[in-house]
């Protein structure tokens, strides 16, 4: 089965032969970021597990972007990717800014609610991978609260460390034996990211999405923020405030970073890094 990559995608909308829809993309820091919504995403990952193309999908904030700026292979692994949406405002922003008017955010938690909600009619087979045995049981319970009749086909808590050789080996057996098609990764950013790319050409299951935060929240661990702080951009500001210890010293550095980044390409004083298509192409 071919591997999916950026350079498969264009404009937003099915083709006529109903392949998967062409997505633009925009250069944020080097990075390719996905012109689309939640629904449009939903849709190119259906499309995708219906003709059994392989891809991994990237949910991407500022975070991301700015460890991608002083790790190449990082960057890599971003630009590789099938689609790396919007999950932040202020990529949002940056879309909308480029003219693409209906981009919308693509929140972890919301895609993957989404995907496994339209899969009961599907037939949708999900496997999650990440978090704690305990996490992973609530999450399940949580899904199927929203989704009673969606396929969860396993589940696997990793260790706190790098796989070695022989359970990379025995992951990849337990997942492709799932027959899943679509494997949520939530074992946070970049880690989720890396794992994707590394695992990509060892695993049947067409689409990998890593969703971070999203098996915590889905599980009840982690409160949401609302809506409108959402849609305002802050939502940094109430994880800062309700996991303080956590989540500092990231804010601290991540959020002054990106914005002095962005301002300074703006200005000139910075030359844009050019995206490549080194993973997946």
């Amino acid at each position: 089965m071919p591997m999916i990559s950026a350079e498969d995608h264009g404009a937003v909308g099915p083709d006529r032969q109903g392949r998967v829809p062409h997505v633009d993309t925009i250069n944020v820091l080097g990075v390719k970021v996905s012109a689309l919504n939640l629904d449009t995403a939903a849709t190119c990952i259906q499309a995708a597990v219906d003709e059994g193309r392989r891809g991994y999908v990237c949910v991407a904030g500022a975070h991301g972007i700015v460890e991608s700026q002083s790790d190449a292979d990082l960057r890599a692994v971003f630009n590789g990717a099938f689609l790396v949406t919007p999950d932040g405002m202020p990529l949002v922003w940056e879309l909308r800014r480029s003219g693409h008017e209906t981009a919308g955010r693509v929140y972890g938690p919301d895609l993957m609610l989404e995907m496994v909600v339209r899969g009961q009619s599907r037939g949708l087979r999900h496997y999650l991978y990440g978090a704690t045995d305990e996490t992973l049981e609530k999450l399940r319970a949580g899904l199927l609260e929203h989704a009673p009749e969606a396929q969860i086909v396993g589940s696997y808590a990793p260790p706190f460390r790098p796989l070695t050789n022989e359970e990379e080996a025995d992951v990849a057996a337990r997942l492709n034996e799932a027959r899943a098609d679509i494997v949520w990764v939530g074992i946070s950013c970049p880690k989720q990211e890396r794992w994707m790319a590394q695992m990509r050409d060892r695993l049947e299951a067409p689409v990998l999405v890593g969703v971070g935060a999203a098996f915590d929240f889905h599980a009840g661990n982690t409160v949401q923020a609302p809506d409108w702080v959402q849609q305002a951009g802050l939502e940094w500001a109430f994880r800062l405030k309700t996991e303080p210890r956590r989540l500092w010293k990231r804010y601290l550095r991540i959020v002054p970073t990106y914005l002095f980044l962005l301002a300074a390409e703006r200005m000139g004083l910075r030359r844009r890094p050019q995206p490549g298509y080194e993973v997946g192409s």
